[in-house]
């Protein structure tokens, strides 16, 4: 595949041991992604339903807004805080917090006034996510160039819930004898409220290899400032998982003109 290559005065690739050790860090993540992936109530694969709350929706029977096989019928509303009403009483869905519902599990997720559930069945089949090799080519640290003018968007998270998301700026990635510019997004997480800073981009892999509508990457931060950008921690957005996320638009102008093999592949949920 075409290599990226360093370019002083945008990213600058770091030195070897560094590499190295950025190469035990990322296949750490990895085992441990694959690890929570086969094992929490809350994976990804195991998604069955993910739907705005709004004024309020039905759980359980056939003809409920979100049919779940052998649940009683049950509402759940939100005003404020999320509630789960049945024929035992209400209880509260504490945001980003799995509730116990027979054998599902519900996560309350989204901003005040646009709230929205995901269920979870713990009975479906998992499968097991898939990596390109790590290539040490493609790990960078560069400087973030800010915007010139501050901005807000509502976007779809990795998770497929919508959130306010604000413009962080932009990193020069060297490809080739140029460079590409990556719009990073600020993207914040309603439950902690802490935010990170993300990069959604395509590549020529996207359907030849990768998930067809792109790929995640966090910016790390680094102590002196700059940040790193290493593709080999490019994630699929949760919709690779499962057909019951909402899948995000591609971000314009995040497009790399290479077949960027590296980070996690697409492997189709049978």
């Amino acid at each position: 595949m075409p290599r990226f290559i360093t370019v002083l005065a945008a990213l600058v690739v770091a030195a070897p041991a560094s590499l190295l050790a950025q190469g035990s860090t990322v296949a750490a993540e990895r085992s441990a992604w694959t690890a929570w992936l086969a094992s929490a109530p809350t994976s990804p694969y195991l998604a069955v339903a993910q739907q705005p709350i709004g004024p309020g929706i039905t759980l359980g029977s056939d003809s409920a807004d979100v049919p779940l096989d052998g649940v009683t019928l049950h509402r759940l509303t939100a005003s404020g805080t999320v509630s789960l009403a049945g024929s035992t009483g209400r209880r509260a869905l504490p945001r980003g917090r799995p509730v116990q519902l027979g054998r599902y599990v519900l996560v309350a997720g989204g901003p005040a006034g646009r709230a929205v559930v995901t269920a979870f069945d713990t009975s479906r089949a998992r499968s097991t996510p898939a990596f390109y090799d790590i290539d040490p080519t493609v790990s960078f640290i560069g400087r973030l160039q800010p915007p010139d003018t501050a901005s807000t968007t509502r976007l779809l998270a990795p998770d497929g819930v919508e959130v306010e998301a604000s413009l962080a700026g932009t990193v020069a990635v060297p490809v080739g004898d140029s460079t590409v510019r990556l719009t990073v997004m600020r993207i914040p997480d309603p439950v902690s409220g802490e935010a990170t800073l993300e990069i959604y981009f395509r590549d020529l892999t996207n359907g030849q290899g990768s998930y067809p509508a792109g790929r995640f990457v966090e910016l790390i931060p680094q102590a002196d400032g700059r940040y790193r950008l290493d593709f080999n921690r490019a994630r699929n957005p949760f919709c690779a998982y499962s057909s019951a996320y909402a899948c995000p638009v591609p971000w314009r102008g995040n497009a790399l003109p290479v077949a960027l093999e590296a980070g996690e592949r697409y492997v189709p949920v049978k």
